[in-house]
């Protein structure tokens, strides 16, 4: 499968909306996006139960969390939830989170309003579904979002170019 892709151009930067969750695993405390200035944020949102997600996309952040190690870039994954939602709870991510030895923080999205099946950061990113792969620069304007299975040197490649700029701005 291939990956719908957005890049989002100087041209048309715009701000990334906050995250809205409601519990995080590996972190002491809840991580919002205007905290991460300054970094480059990776965000992958994700369904414990999605096969792309677990075949690709999860390994693929975990690759990307261990190579870039030492560099102003943030892997964070999100549990959106938008279908089997009871199976999905939170001792299942919990133990998911465990087995499957993820180490970077994640964020569980909190539920749509007023009954909506679709979670909150999911509707405010209009993710298509999952795997979806985003990258916020650092100054919080999203840059990238795809959905689907994103290629590892085309998302090296971005992040690079991401890295790049934000050398150069130092």
């Amino acid at each position: 499968m291939t990956a719908a892709r957005t890049r989002h151009e100087a041209a048309e930067l715009r701000p990334a909306p906050p995250w809205q969750t409601t519990h995080w695993l590996n972190t002491d405390q809840p991580l919002a996006l205007a905290d991460l200035r300054g970094r480059i944020v990776l965000l992958h949102a994700f369904q414990m139960l999605c096969p792309g997600c677990v075949a690709h996309a999860l390994p693929q952040a975990a690759r990307a969390a261990r190579v870039f190690a030492g560099t102003p870039l943030v892997v964070i994954g999100l549990h959106t939830v938008f279908e089997h939602h009871e199976a999905m709870a939170l001792p299942s991510l919990r133990a998911f989170v465990h087995e499957y030895r993820i180490a970077y923080p994640v964020g569980v999205d909190m539920p749509g309003e007023d009954g909506d099946p679709i979670p909150r950061t999911m509707r405010a990113y209009a993710m298509q579904g999952t795997p979806t792969t985003v990258l916020i620069d650092a100054q919080g304007r999203l840059r990238l979002q795809a959905f689907g299975q994103v290629d590892d040197l085309l998302l090296g490649a971005e992040i690079g170019a991401l890295l790049g700029e934000l050398q150069q701005q130092a």
